[in-house]
C-alpha cells in the first residue's frame, strides 16, 4: 500500500486520519466499527496488516470493549488509539470517567453523529457534548487540515508528563469524515522530531507491581476530584504551548478561539466545528451589506476556555451561539450554556441569543445563517431575546 508522505493531497479526511496515525505510531489500536467512523480503523486495519505500521489492531465485540482494551494498553504503557461514533461513544461512557481518573493518555477520535432515536446517521453534537463531565480534554475540528494536524497535537498533549489525560479530537461526521479535501501532509522526519515515542512515566510491569484504579473511600474521594479537575484546568499550558511547537514546526497555528473580521465588529456568531467555514461565508456577505458582523470559534471544549471567553466576547455588543446539540429540559444548547456561565457577572457582557440549529444532519446554508443573524438583530432591537430558539422547524 503507497502512503501520502509529504506535500499537499486530495484525500478523503477519514484516511487522511487514519494515515496520520500511522505517521504517529499508535502501538495499540482497539476499535469496533460505527458509521461514520468505519473508515479510519478500516483503513488502519490495512495499514498493519500490510506490516506498514508495527501496531496490535485488535478487534472488539463493542465499543464498551474498545475503550476497556485502550484503558488495560495504556496502563502498560503502549501509544493508544481508538475511534468511535454516537451510540458507540455512549456505550463507552462507563470507561470514560475511568480513563481520565487512572491518568491513562488514550487518543480518541469522535467523528460526530446525532444520538437516536429516532434512528439518524448523519452529524450534530449530541455525542460529543457527552464529554462535558468525563474529565477528557476535547478538540474540535473545522476542516480535513485541522483533523489531520489536531491527532499530533493530540498524542503529544496527553502524553505530556504534566498532563496525562486522555484526549478526543472532534470532527464532523460525513461533512468532514466522508469528503476529499486538500491535506498537506507532513514530513515523518518533523512528525518524529514534534512526537517521540511514547515513554510512560508510569507503566503496569509485573516486575515492578503498581496499583491503578483502586478503591477509595470517602475521606480521600473528594480530593481525588479535586486533583482530577487541577489537572484538565492545568493542562491548558501544555495545549498552548503544543499548539505554539505545532505552528513553528509546520506554520499551522491554532488556539482555543480562533478569529475571522471581528477587528470592528459589533455582532459576532459563536460556533464549533465544521459550520465555521460556512458562517465566515455569510459573515462576508454581511460585511458587504454594511453590518459589522464577526465570527468567533471555539476550538478548545475542554477544558473550556472561559477566562478567554470573558476577554473576548465582552468585546462586542451581541453573540450569536450556534449549538448542534440540546439540554433536554433545559435552556437551550450546552454551547450557550457554558458561554452563560463563564459570562456571569462580566463587566460589559455581550446580549446572547442561541440557535439550534441542523439537528440530525439536515442542511444549514449561508442563507440560513444570514436568516439566523437578521432574526437576532430584529429580536434584540425589541428587548431580551428568547433563552434560545429552534431553527427552520417545520409546523
Amino acid at each position: 500500500m503507497s502512503h501520502p508522505t509529504t506535500g499537499r493531497v486530495g484525500i478523503e479526511v477519514s484516511i487522511a486520519i487514519a494515515e496520520g496515525i500511522r505517521q504517529a505510531k499508535a502501538e495499540c489500536i482497539a476499535a469496533y466499527p460505527i458509521t461514520p467512523q468505519t473508515h479510519i480503523v478500516e483503513h488502519l486495519a490495512d495499514i498493519v496488516n500490510d506490516g506498514d505500521l508495527d501496531a496490535e489492531f485488535i478487534p472488539v465485540e463493542s465499543e464498551h470493549s474498545a475503550m476497556s482494551v485502550c484503558c488495560g494498553t495504556s496502563a502498560a504503557g503502549a501509544r493508544t488509539y481508538t475511534a468511535t461514533s454516537s451510540q458507540g461513544f455512549i456505550l463507552m461512557q462507563e470507561l470514560l470517567p475511568i480513563a481520565s481518573a487512572m491518568r491513562l493518555p488514550i487518543m480518541m477520535t469522535v467523528v460526530s453523529r446525532t444520538i437516536s432515536g429516532p434512528l439518524g446517521i448523519w452529524n450534530d453534537h449530541s455525542d460529543i457534548m457527552g464529554a462535558r463531565d468525563v474529565g477528557w480534554i476535547v478538540i474540535f475540528t473545522e476542516n480535513g487540515q485541522d483533523a489531520y494536524d489536531q491527532h499530533f497535537c493530540a498524542f503529544k498533549i496527553a502524553e505530556d508528563k504534566d498532563v496525562l489525560l486522555p484526549t478526543i479530537v472532534d470532527l464532523d461526521g460525513f461533512i468532514l469524515s466522508h469528503v476529499v479535501e486538500a491535506v498537506e501532509f507532513v514530513d515523518q522526519a518533523v512528525i518524529d522530531a514534534f512526537l517521540p515515542d511514547f515513554k510512560p512515566a508510569f507503566a503496569l510491569n509485573p516486575d515492578k507491581p503498581v496499583s491503578m484504579g483502586a478503591f477509595a473511600v470517602p475521606e480521600i474521594y473528594s480530593e481525588a476530584k479535586m486533583a482530577h479537575d487541577m489537572a484538565l484546568r492545568g493542562a491548558r499550558k501544555v495545549i498552548d504551548r503544543v499548539w505554539a511547537e505545532w505552528g513553528q514546526a509546520t506554520g499551522r497555528y491554532y488556539n482555543a478561539l480562533e478569529t475571522y473580521r471581528t477587528d470592528d465588529a459589533d455582532t459576532v456568531f459563536l460556533s464549533m466545528g465544521s459550520f465555521g467555514e460556512t458562517i465566515s461565508v455569510a459573515v462576508d456577505r454581511l460585511r458587504d451589506q454594511g453590518q459589522k458582523v464577526g465570527l468567533v470559534k471555539l476550538r478548545l471544549w475542554r477544558p473550556f476556555p472561559d477566562e478567554d471567553i470573558r476577554q473576548l466576547l465582552t468585546k462586542f455588543k451581541r453573540v450569536i451561539v450556534i449549538d448542534r446539540a440540546l439540554s433536554f429540559g433545559g435552556v437551550g444548547g450546552p454551547f450557550a450554556t457554558e458561554v452563560r456561565a463563564a459570562l456571569y457577572g462580566a463587566a460589559n457582557a455581550p446580549i446572547l441569543c442561541d440557535f439550534v440549529i441542523g439537528l440530525g444532519g439536515r442542511d444549514v446554508t449561508v442563507d440560513d445563517f444570514l436568516a439566523v443573524a437578521e432574526q437576532a438583530k430584529a429580536e434584540i432591537a425589541f428587548g431580551r431575546p428568547a433563552d434560545f430558539h429552534f431553527y427552520g422547524v417545520r409546523g
